[in-house]
């Protein structure tokens, strides 16, 4: 792998879509043009974001230039891990396993459930009144 290579992967998480593109630099990590500390607002939610890299100790060694739209923060949070994880395959196929054992090259399929009719959401039912 050289230094001007880029890997770039998609992440998915609920309605969120993330793409990554990965290179070899100093451990700079962008999410919409702003740093992953400014965009994850809290530290739950960067955590989330940037567990592959923690995990697998490439965070001082990667640059990560990430766009994500859709969804909300968590689910922005989920994509952007996952987009992460599967680059990070892409850049060295040794840390596979790390990944693969950590559950964080697994797309999560929880979605939204839908709403059922004669119900006022997708589980919650009206009163039920016997008289």
């Amino acid at each position: 792998m050289s230094d001007t290579e880029i890997f770039v992967s998609v992440g998915r998480r609920k309605t969120s879509v993330a793409r990554a593109r990965l290179s070899s630099g100093s451990g700079k990590v962008m999410v919409n043009d702003k740093p992953l500390g400014e965009y994850c607002y809290t530290d739950q939610l960067a955590m989330i974001a940037s567990r592959p890299l923690a995990v697998t100790g490439t965070t001082s060694s990667v640059d990560a230039d990430i766009n994500v739209k859709g969804g909300g923060p968590v689910g922005q949070a989920g994509a952007i891990s996952h987009a992460l994880a599967r680059a990070l395959e892409k850049y060295d196929s040794s840390l596979r396993a790390i990944l693969k054992k950590e559950g964080l090259i697994t797309r999560d399929p929880r979605g939204k459930e839908r709403k059922k009719s004669g119900q006022p959401g997708a589980r919650k039912r009206f009163q039920f009144s016997k008289r």
